[in-house]
């Protein structure tokens, strides 16, 4: 079970990492693995997200408003249905679909195979290559208000849900998505943001069942966790937004790669248990 101070360390992990393209989900399975703890699984992480996501809706709090109420009103009011923001709604809904569908289709592997420290260091290095060519390759010239449709909606909502598997990383396979369509650094990692909100908040929800049951963490700690992830997160995300408006992503590749080599040898070498 995990404890005060495990907690303390998830909820930083976890504010830390959700944003940026490095995996927050395979971090806490790695520290907690590296530690000798025991895997806080697939429902502590997808309650302590809820944290970080409500760090997401208050920093674009004035965007979100905007979506929801042009959104709702252009249902009944025909002139509206053509505002950016109304579109935004429905780009949002259409992107959900995939990584919804797939999470019910693939819910115990999620919870189990998914979880593997092997999968996890092959992913943190493949998909770190494709961030890399994706950062490289992008010619950063398109805008979610001019050039988002629903083709590139769904094209973000497979590449968010690749995130189901640890090591991918939710912003960094939507941001890739982004990039690989020519939209600007900062307009792909908005809208990849935006599209999370509903997965994440969806999933968190339905895993707050399983808080105390016996197959997750107790409340306490789990709550403990969250608090710390919402602070942390909200400059986390602040900090990236800034960061990649003049950056390129290659410190994040690097990371990603050196990390999944070390977990990759760990494991051969009989360090860290794969599975436990």
């Amino acid at each position: 079970m995990i404890g005060w101070f495990e907690a303390v360390v998830l909820g930083l992990i976890q504010g830390l990492t959700e944003f940026l393209p490095i995996s927050s989900s395979a971090h806490i399975r790695v520290v907690s693995a590296f530690f000798g703890w025991q895997d806080p699984g697939a429902a502590f992480t997808a309650v302590i997200q809820l944290g970080t996501e409500a760090a997401v809706v208050i920093y674009f709090r004035k965007d979100i408003w905007e979506i929801i109420s042009t959104w709702t009103r252009s249902l009944w009011t025909p002139a509206l249905r053509a505002h950016h923001a109304a579109r935004m709604g429905w780009y949002v809904i259409v992107g959900t679909i995939p990584i919804v569908v797939l999470g019910l289709l693939f819910k115990d592997s999620i919870e189990s195979a998914f979880r593997d420290l092997r999968l996890i260091g092959t992913t943190l290095i493949v998909f770190g290559l494709v961030l890399w060519f994706a950062d490289h390759t992008a010619r950063n010239r398109l805008t979610l208000e001019r050039h988002l449709s629903f083709t590139h909606a769904l094209i973000y909502g497979f590449a968010q849900s690749l995130a189901l598997i640890p090591g991918v990383s939710r912003s960094g396979g939507t941001i890739s998505a982004g990039l690989l369509l020519d939209y600007r650094r900062e307009e792909a990692a908005k809208y990849s943001f935006l599209l999370a909100i509903p997965a994440v908040l969806g999933a968190g929800f339905l895993e707050l069942f399983k808080i105390g049951d016996g197959r997750a963490p107790e409340w306490g700690p789990t709550i403990l966790a969250t608090v710390i992830s919402f602070i942390v997160g909200y400059l986390a995300v602040s900090w990236f937004l800034k960061y990649i408006s003049s950056h390129r992503f290659t410190g994040f590749v690097i990371y990603r790669i050196a990390l999944g080599i070390v977990i990759i040898a760990l494991v051969s070498f009989g360090v860290l248990d794969p599975s436990a």
